[in-house]
C-alpha cells in the first residue's frame, strides 16, 4: 500500500480487509478478462489480492509493496515462480518490458499525485493494455478513518473518468460498486468516527457481499461505496 509520508504503514485496514475474501474475489473476477499475461500490482500489501491474481491464468506478476512492515508478510504469503516481489514503489526501471495490465485496488487514493502515477502506468503498458482501478467513492463519505489510513481523497465516478481520459486512456468500463456499503460506512465512520473491525468485515463479506454481487451483476448501481474503472491504452500512443 502506498502511503502519504513514508514506508511504515500500520496496515490496520489491511488486517481487517484480509477477512473480505468474497469482496476481493469479486473485484478480481471483474478485472479477470482484462489482466492479460503480464500484470503489475501496485500496493500489494500483505498479498491477499496477489494470491487471487495468481489464481488467474496469468504468466507474470510484478507485486510492488514499499511498506517496510507489510513487505515481509507479502513475501511470506506469496510463493509462486510467476511472481516477482519488490519492496519499492512502482518503478518503470523495474518493469523491464511492457505490461498487459497495471492493477490498483484500494491504492490510488493513497497517492498524492495520482496524475503522475497513472501517467507512469500508461507508459508501462503495451498498446491496448489496461489500467484496472478500484477506489473509494463519494467525497461525502470521507472520514477521520480515511485520513488515519492515509487517504488523500475519495472519488466521484465522473471525476475518475475525466482523470484517466486526460492522461490518455480510453475508458472501457466505469461503474459504482457496493451500493449496500454506503449506509454502514456513513454511520460507522462519518457519524461515529469508528474503525474497520475484522469481525464486522467478515460478517459483511460472508452474508451481504454475495447478495450484492448478484444484484449488481444484473443492475449496475447508480451510486456506490467504491468506483471500479477499466481503462485501455490506445493502440497508437
Amino acid at each position: 500500500m502506498l502511503i502519504k509520508a513514508n514506508c511504515c504503514y500500520s496496515g490496520k485496514d489491511l488486517e481487517a480487509m484480509s477477512f473480505a475474501v468474497n469482496y476481493h474475489k469479486w473485484i478480481v473476477d471483474e478485472f479477470g478478462p482484462f489482466l492479460g499475461d503480464s500484470v503489475a500490482e501496485v500496493g500489494a500489501g500483505t498479498g491477499s489480492v496477489s494470491k487471487l491474481l495468481l489464481e488467474k491464468p496469468i504468466k507474470r506478476l510484478l507485486a510492488f509493496e514499499p511498506s517496510a512492515n507489510m513487505y515481509p508478510l507479502l513475501e511470506e504469503l506469496i510463493d509462486d515462480v510467476r511472481a516477482e516481489l519488490f519492496n519499492d514503489f512502482f518503478d518503470l526501471q523495474l518493469v523491464e518490458r511492457p505490461l498487459d495490465s497495471v492493477v490498483y485496488i484500494n491504492v490510488l487514493e493513497h497517492i498524492n499525485d495520482d496524475v503522475a502515477e497513472l501517467a507512469k502506468a500508461l507508459k508501462a503498458l503495451k498498446p491496448t493494455g489496461h489500467v484496472l482501478l478500484f477506489v473509494p467513492a463519494l467525497p461525502r463519505l470521507y472520514s477521520s478513518f480515511d485520513a488515519e489510513i492515509g487517504h488523500f481523497r475519495r472519488y466521484k465516478k465522473n471525476d475518475l473518468i475525466d482523470l484517466v481520459t486526460r492522461i490518455g486512456f480510453r475508458v472501457v468500463k466505469a461503474r459504482y460498486f457496493d451500493f449496500a456499503g454506503i449506509i454502514p460506512w456513513y454511520i460507522n465512520f462519518v457519524l461515529f468516527q469508528g474503525s474497520l473491525g475484522a469481525a464486522r468485515t467478515a460478517l459483511y463479506d460472508r452474508f451481504v457481499v454475495p447478495l450484492v454481487r448478484i444484484v449488481e451483476t444484473v443492475v449496475a448501481p447508480f451510486i456506490g461505496k467504491n468506483v471500479m474503472l477499466i481503462g485501455e491504452k490506445p493502440k497508437y500512443i
